[in-house]
């Protein structure tokens, strides 16, 4: 306690066989009168001792019974009443308490100052597996202790094991050092056996938790397992059983015999295997597997039935064959339909072209409209849009020439029109409505005069812009017009 203004450290921490000093000061005293100045070391609420005294008449004195005679001294040669700070050197850990500096003042009376001096001590820390048996009932499996810290540690388990935590056990150890144990509780078995758990102990003295990783050992009698046997049939070769035993320590021994006593002869013994080099009436048996180990033995056994004939083969792989087969015909077949519907629309619906390149094939499009030059130049019909078609794939004179007019029928000549590219524009997707339109453009087509006399039949064009409904594109690529007329 500090009745007028009188400074002191409140926390001191040391380690020990350190030096540590102890300040007190009164300053500014005013019309309070000084006159003597004790040091009180208090370990308990109920033990006091004084360890050094201070008067300015009669000097300096240090009680030889105090628990740090020896040890301890004013840091001022001599000291003074604003200064009486003291120095405990190799400082132990029964050197932790509160330090009290007492001024005897007049008129006041007396006057304190508390300091605690708090010793610290990095503790040993150790963490062990214990060795048990498998069993039902709980034993401790593993133990962690840290011993001779100061303050006491703190101590936690990390692990997925469903068992319990033991209350830890703190001990004040003669050096004012604490230890602290705690122990994990577990009812083994042998599964738990190599199962990971983990000791982590906290302290002050240590920056980080101290880990210590551990496996548990639960050792138990072998557990035994025939496998091997799957349908025998008469005449069989190469048939095995194979005894597999899993125990903690190591399984030593292993045993084959039969519930008859009697071992077949085309039977084998291969330590834990057993061979049938082909199989009789005689291995129609009950095989048995005995293995040991020093915390006992364990066993299994099997029955073996013969059968006339070997099983019918497994038609899963069949199955899962036809299966696949059928999915990957679905996919196949869902390809060519997409490629078929999407081929057959593209020549349904032609395509939108800007003029032939150089050196391309004479397209049904060139047959058709022939080149635009020819209208640019004035070679044309002077943009008249009634101007005849004529289709074919020679000229007039070599059809005529060559191959004579058909009895009753009309030459098919060929032309040129003047309308350009940049004026006739191809629909990809010709819709209900231009369908409807060349409908009644065919209609028309009965309305038109026709010539006799031999001569070519001619049908005059519709205005411009009707000619993109004139348009028909055909299954080969071609183009043709609704309202001439082809022979």
């Amino acid at each position: 306690m500090n009745l007028s203004g009188q400074k002191v450290e409140p926390e001191v921490v040391s380690y020990p066989g350190q030096a540590v000093t102890l300040r007190c000061q009164f300053p500014n005293p005013g019309e309070t009168q000084l006159t003597q100045v004790s040091w009180i070391f208090e370990r308990t609420d109920t033990e006091r001792t004084n360890i050094a005294v201070f008067h300015p008449s009669f000097g300096v004195n240090y009680p030889t019974k105090s628990p740090v005679a020896g040890r301890v001294r004013f840091i001022l040669d001599p000291p003074t009443l604003d200064n009486p700070s003291i120095q405990i050197s190799n400082v132990k850990m029964t050197d932790e308490g509160r330090y009290i500096c007492e001024y005897a003042t007049y008129p006041s009376g007396n006057e304190q100052g508390v300091s605690s001096l708090v010793m610290l001590a990095k503790p040993k820390n150790i963490a062990t597996t214990v060795t048990v048996t498998a069993g039902k009932t709980p034993v401790i499996v593993a133990r962690c202790e840290s011993s001779n810290g100061r303050p006491a540690a703190t101590i936690s388990w990390s692990t997925t094991l469903n068992g319990n935590v033991t209350t830890p056990i703190t001990t004040d150890n003669p050096d004012n050092t604490v230890s602290v144990q705690s122990a994990y509780m577990l009812a083994p078995q042998p599964s738990d056996n190599g199962k990971d758990i983990s000791c982590v102990v906290s302290h002050r003295t240590m920056p980080q938790p101290e880990t210590f990783p551990m496996k548990l050992v639960v050792e138990y009698p072998p557990r035994v397992q025939i496998k091997g046997y799957d349908n025998w049939y008469r005449g069989q070769t190469s048939a095995f059983l194979t005894c597999q035993a899993d125990g903690n320590p190591v399984p030593t021994t292993v045993t084959w015999k039969t519930l008859s006593g009697l071992m077949p002869e085309t039977v084998q013994v291969q330590e834990n295997r057993l061979a049938v080099q082909k199989v009789d009436d005689a291995i129609n048996t009950t095989f048995i597997c005995e293995v040991r180990n020093s915390l006992g033995y364990g066993r299994d056994q099997v029955t073996v039935f013969v059968r006339e004939q070997p099983p019918p083969p497994s038609n899963a792989g069949v199955i899962a064959g036809v299966i696949f087969a059928c999915i990957l015909a679905v996919i196949l077949l869902g390809v060519l339909i997409y490629f078929l519907v999407f081929h057959n629309r593209r020549q349904q619906h032609g395509y939108r072209g800007t003029g032939k390149p150089a050196g391309a094939p004479y397209d049904s499009f060139t047959r058709l409209f022939g080149s635009a030059k020819s209208s640019k130049n004035g070679t044309g019909n002077n943009g008249n849009n009634n101007t005849p078609i004529y289709r074919g794939e020679v000229g007039l004179n070599e059809k005529t020439t060559n191959q004579g007019m058909h009895p009753g029928g009309v030459a098919l000549l060929e032309t040129t029109h003047t309308h350009t590219a940049e004026d006739i524009l191809l629909s990809r997707e010709m819709d209900e409505v231009e369908r409807k339109k060349f409908d009644e453009l065919e209609e028309e087509d009965e309305r038109y005069d026709h010539f006799g006399g031999g001569g070519p039949i001619l049908q005059l064009r519709p205005h411009v812009d009707d000619l993109d409904d004139d348009m028909e594109s055909q299954r080969d690529g071609s183009v043709i017009s609704r309202t001439a007329v082809y022979v």
